[in-house]
């Protein structure tokens, strides 16, 4: 079975313009994701799906593997769907986000293992505990889970909700953007069309939920530091100055 991961890049970011080049301890964010993704022992190969000729080139200029495409694209599951395109020979698809450049190659792995472990299954995800501050955040996205460790629901809400107090091992979880699909359901799932609950919570996920398809959640207890803003840029190059990196 072959594994890639592809690392959607849009370089026109709302809040932090150019992000993909931002500066992370003398190194430009797409490198720091690349590099992360490449620790992962199950990838064949980390590619760099980009919109920005400035980004392709930073890509290739550093040794990574990059291909160009189109800026327009409404979301990265659009542009995840055209770079695929390019690897007919893939099995499994890793969707690791351009702005996580602390992904856990462990996570990335155990994602790829849940594959081989199910050969039925389309679609995976990860999912982190909730922590208490998350719990009004609307960006933190949550997650429940079934017995069987399946997606039932994602919302910004907080779910399920604790009338009384999380007790009983309910766990809250935070749900974290890196997915895995097989080619042929990452293709099946960019063609279909926007379903109400997706829309009104604005999650992607939910159009395969409501469409009655599986999502597997892998839990961890990794830590991840998502960068949307100039505030969150700042704390990432805390951590790495911490370091003494």
């Amino acid at each position: 079975m072959k594994f890639i991961c592809i690392i959607p890049s849009r370089y026109a970011s709302t809040r932090l313009p150019g992000k993909p080049l931002a500066d992370i301890a003398g190194k430009p964010m797409i490198q720091r994701v690349y590099e992360q993704a490449s620790k992962a022992r199950k990838l064949e190969q980390v590619v760099a799906a980009v919109d920005n000729p400035m980004v392709y080139d930073v890509v290739i200029t550093f040794g990574g593997h990059a291909v160009m495409t189109r800026e327009d694209h409404a979301n990265g599951t659009d542009r995840l769907a055209e770079a695929v395109l390019h690897f007919s020979d893939a099995d499994v698809i890793v969707n690791v986000q351009g702005d996580e450049p602390l992904i856990a190659p462990e996570v990335i792995d155990a994602l790829c293992q849940a594959f081989e472990d199910d050969p039925d299954l389309s679609m995976a995800t990860v999912a982190a505990p909730l922590a208490e501050e998350e719990y009004n955040d609307p960006s933190a996205v949550k997650v429940v889970l079934n017995r069987k460790n399946e997606a039932m629901y994602f919302s910004r809400s907080l779910i399920p909700y604790p009338r009384n107090s999380f007790g009983n091992g309910i766990q809250p979880y935070k749900h974290i953007g890196i997915y895995a699909y097989r080619r042929p359901f990452l293709l099946q799932y960019a063609a279909m069309e926007q379903t109400p609950a997706e829309k009104v919570e604005s999650l992607e996920q939910l159009r395969v939920l409501e469409n009655g398809y599986k999502i597997k959640v892998i839990p961890t207890n990794h830590q991840f530091i998502g960068i949307d803003t100039p505030e969150d840029l700042q704390h990432i190059r805390n951590y790495f100055a911490d370091k003494g990196e």
